[in-house]
């Protein structure tokens, strides 16, 4: 059993259990900690198993108590669960520390989307794991392999959702991913998306769009990823707001016609809100929500074309694009035909076909 201390100022190295018993009463183990003292108040503990070999059974958890020997101020908390979760299952479970006259964090459950192209294939033989930061610490090493939400697995692309419980994280901002392999491959990580999982904003987007090359015998791989940018959120409408107000400023803006097209399959449409990123030669532009049809009022609706214009910052020659939505409402789903792009300062049309 391993024990991480999370203080208004630092957090702890990891704390073994092992040779600490002071005393031993049935069912109940008491230990003596010496934190150090930079660590500020504690505000919450993560608690796991050091390793998951394959001896190891599981623990069963009930209570939790912890006294402070000098101000006799006292924490306790009825826990009520099992480590590992599951076999190779998640092996840390976190609580907030509440002490006397003091207000508590809440725990929170993330969802965590990975968008990738061959993970699957391989992940009975992969390891990979992600660490998330915020302003109020960390979520430690969550493995993402063990437990599978809403696999989706297209031709070139596939998606699966992996949940976690941890104590709210604050401002998230960055990701790390640790990766191996009990066997030679690469994997095809695109992006990662996560979000509260009672709210729909914000979403914190992590573009990733890298190949790993995995060996066998080889250490494993660190990622840091930084956040790109929020859909949804003070955050990143106030960044999109001081970005037009700069643009409008220096009057360097290009003004684009966005087409979309929603497919005519039974289905096909979606209420959900629908964003779209621009990427040029020279840079790319901010989130924008295509919430305005110029046509229709209920835009993204079967068979339909809506048109959109946007102004932002020059882009340079048009090259890609990143559509999708929120999902948001009921059968959110969306069939995409294609989105046009007309570029109005270089009198030019883009032309980027999804047909899924």
């Amino acid at each position: 059993l391993v024990m991480v201390f999370y203080g208004s100022n630092a957090k702890s190295n990891p704390v073994s259990m092992e040779n600490k018993v002071e005393h031993q009463a049935k069912n109940q183990i008491t230990y003596d900690i010496h934190l150090p003292s930079n660590l500020g108040m504690i505000y919450k503990v993560r608690l796991g198993l050091q390793s998951l070999e394959s001896s190891t059974s599981q623990l069963s958890l009930h209570h939790f108590k912890m006294q402070n020997t000098s101000t006799l101020d006292t924490f306790s908390l009825t826990i009520n669960k099992t480590l590992p979760v599951s076999l190779n299952g998640d092996r840390w479970i976190e609580f907030p520390v509440e002490w006397p006259l003091k207000e508590a964090l809440s725990v929170v459950t993330y969802h965590l989307t990975v968008f990738s192209r061959n993970i699957l294939t391989d992940k009975n033989v992969v390891h990979m794991t992600a660490c998330i930061y915020g302003t109020h610490g960390d979520t430690g090493d969550r493995s993402l392999l063990w437990s599978l939400q809403n696999v989706q697995q297209g031709d070139d692309d596939e998606s699966f959702l992996v949940i976690m419980d941890a104590v709210e994280l604050g401002e998230v901002d960055k990701v790390v991913l640790i990766i191996s392999s009990k066997k030679d491959c690469k994997l095809d990580i695109k992006k990662l998306h996560l979000k509260e999982s009672v709210k729909d904003h914000p979403i914190y987007v992590f573009e990733v769009n890298e190949t790993f090359s995995v060996y066998q015998n080889k250490p494993e791989i660190w990622r840091e990823i930084p956040v790109s940018f929020v859909i949804g959120g003070d955050k990143q409408r106030n960044g999109r707001n001081d970005l037009n107000k700069e643009g409008s400023q220096a009057g360097n803006q290009t003004e684009y016609t966005i087409k979309v097209y929603t497919g005519d399959k039974m289905g096909a449409g979606t209420d959900a809100n629908v964003y779209i990123i621009l990427f040029g030669n020279e840079d790319k532009s901010e989130v924008f929500y295509l919430s305005r049809s110029l046509e229709h009022q209920d835009p993204f609706e079967k068979g339909m074309v809506d048109t959109f214009k946007i102004k932002t910052k020059k882009l340079g020659s048009l090259h890609s694009i990143e559509i999708g939505h929120d999902g948001k409402g009921f059968a959110s789903g969306w069939f995409l035909e294609k989105v046009e792009i007309t570029d109005a300062s270089r009198n030019s049309v883009h032309c980027f076909n999804c047909n899924r």
